[in-house]
């Protein structure tokens, strides 16, 4: 007779029904004790041993003495560079004929010291920096101002009831309107949230009908720097430098600048002022605001780190300018293109830069072609950024551009050897005839190497060519083992 399931299976002993059971319960124990006797410990809590050699074995227990463990491998030996070598390697690709009649070029060590200075100068050692430049605003604005300094765009009561002041604080990177942005980075500052803070803060006192002015005092002109060539100017490379303007100066991010920055600024803030709820009275005016006066409400621009990150990487003219002038404020010469120079040479001297012979600075973005700087400047400041006892200077490394990867040298490093792609980070610089690359290259043998080289007679039909070149320049250098 068949047998049908149940019948076919075998019977179990009540300790054979409490086996799982009493397995759950053991695991459990188990899981509290690893919870009770490490995780706490982990976590700090509880008694613990100072040094893990003066536990004593478990009683019975034999424990084998252990050998030195044997090497795997050659102890590493401090290498140097060898000057003989670099010079072996750049000579040939410095004489590249669409560089011009007029290059100069030097490397250094980690420390700043020069290890090789070449190039086809006849002459001064001196030459148009173009936007390398930058890197000497952008070291001394973290030194003055500090990586964590914002600066701050408020609205405060003015002089007579119903009338309020619009206080530009010198944010680069105020916006008309919020904006989207990487997670990692903050959102800019923008007039529109600042105008629906305000009118809160009106409305709350009452107030539906105010009369506008604004204050843009915290920088002095002119606005445009007059050793900027005019065709530039025109092209819109750089807006009329103010402490107040919304898209810096730029109309919806175009390349049209206006001519009043401050102006324009206060009529995008009254148009989102009225659109909160607040009528706006005539229009704005400019005016200064009383000292002591309350706020009514503010925005923080992004710190200073977070700004020299985005100078230097978009080799924005502006922001460096506005840099330049913030420093000039902070080291009490004013915020102006004077001022600003004054105050970026006297930070740079107390950080132990002194400028060479032939140098001359006439901007802190390096749009101006009347600048010249000697490689040698550049390499000192280079030096310090990436000086562990410089700490905060560490963003104007971190932020250049990698050779063949990000920011203005993505698309670049196409050519030469294909070791130096990645291996460079570099500052460019570019004007009409004048192309140069100012940065760190590490080299396969580990070697920290510091450059900087520019071409200032440069043809304008060779533009592309001559970069390639200096592409090619950095390849050579940061590919070469030269140790």
């Amino acid at each position: 007779m068949a047998r049908d399931a149940s019948s076919a299976r075998p019977r179990r002993s009540r300790w054979g029904l409490w086996t799982p059971v009493l397995l759950v319960l053991v695991v459990l124990a188990t899981a509290f004790a690893s919870f009770q006797y490490d995780v706490p410990r982990r976590l700090g809590w509880g008694d613990r041993v100072a040094d893990a050699a003066l536990v004593a074995p478990p009683t019975g227990v034999d424990l084998p003495s252990m050998a030195p463990p044997s090497p795997v491998a050659d102890p590493l030996v401090a290498t140097t560079p060898d000057p003989a070598s670099i010079r072996a390697v750049l000579a040939p690709v410095l004489r590249d004929k669409d560089l011009g009649r007029h290059v100069v070029m030097a490397v250094a060590d980690a420390r700043g010291n020069v290890l090789f200075r070449g190039g086809t100068s006849p002459g001064s050692r001196a030459a148009v920096p173009a936007s390398t430049t930058k890197l000497l605003t952008t070291t001394a604005a973290l030194e003055s101002l500090g990586p964590a300094t914002r600066f701050r765009t408020s609205v405060v009561t003015g002089a007579a009831p119903g009338r309020i002041v619009l206080v530009g604080g010198g944010d680069p990177y105020l916006t008309p309107k919020p904006v989207s942005h990487d997670d990692d980075r903050p959102a800019p500052a923008d007039l529109r949230t600042l105008a629906r803070k305000t009118a809160a803060a009106l409305v709350k006192q009452g107030t539906t009908r105010v009369r506008l002015g604004y204050d843009d005092s915290r920088f002095s002109g002119p606005g445009v720097n007059p050793h900027w060539d005019p065709t530039d100017v025109g092209a819109g490379y750089a807006a009329p430098i103010t402490a107040l303007w919304s898209d810096q100066g730029h109309p919806d991010g175009g390349p049209v600048t206006v001519d009043d920055p401050s102006l324009d600024a206060a009529q995008v803030f009254a148009r989102a002022l009225r659109s909160a709820g607040v009528k706006v009275a005539g229009t704005p005016r400019r005016t200064t605001a009383a000292a002591g006066a309350t706020e009514l409400a503010g925005m923080d621009s992004a710190r200073v780190d977070e700004i020299v990150d985005e100078v230097l990487a978009t080799s924005d003219n502006e922001g460096a300018e506005l840099l330049a002038h913030q420093v000039g404020v902070k080291e009490g010469f004013g915020g102006s293109f004077a001022g600003g120079l004054e105050g970026v040479t006297t930070v740079l001297g107390r950080l132990g830069v002194r400028l060479e012979a032939g140098d001359r600075i006439f901007d802190g973005s390096g749009l101006s072609p009347a600048t010249r700087l000697t490689p040698d400047t550049l390499i000192h400041v280079l030096a310090l950024a990436i000086d562990p006892s410089h700490p905060a200077l560490r963003t104007v490394a971190t932020a250049l551009p990698v050779a063949g990867f990000t920011g203005s040298l993505a698309e670049r490093f196409q050519d030469g050897p294909v070791a130096g792609r990645g291996r460079a980070a570099a500052k460019t610089g570019t004007l009409t005839g004048v192309h140069a690359l100012a940065g760190v290259a590490t080299t396969p043998d580990g070697e920290t190497l510091l450059f900087a080289v520019m071409a200032d007679k440069v043809k304008p039909e060779k533009a592309l060519d001559a970069r390639q070149a200096l592409d090619v320049i950095v390849s050579t250098l940061a590919s070469c083992i030269c140790s």
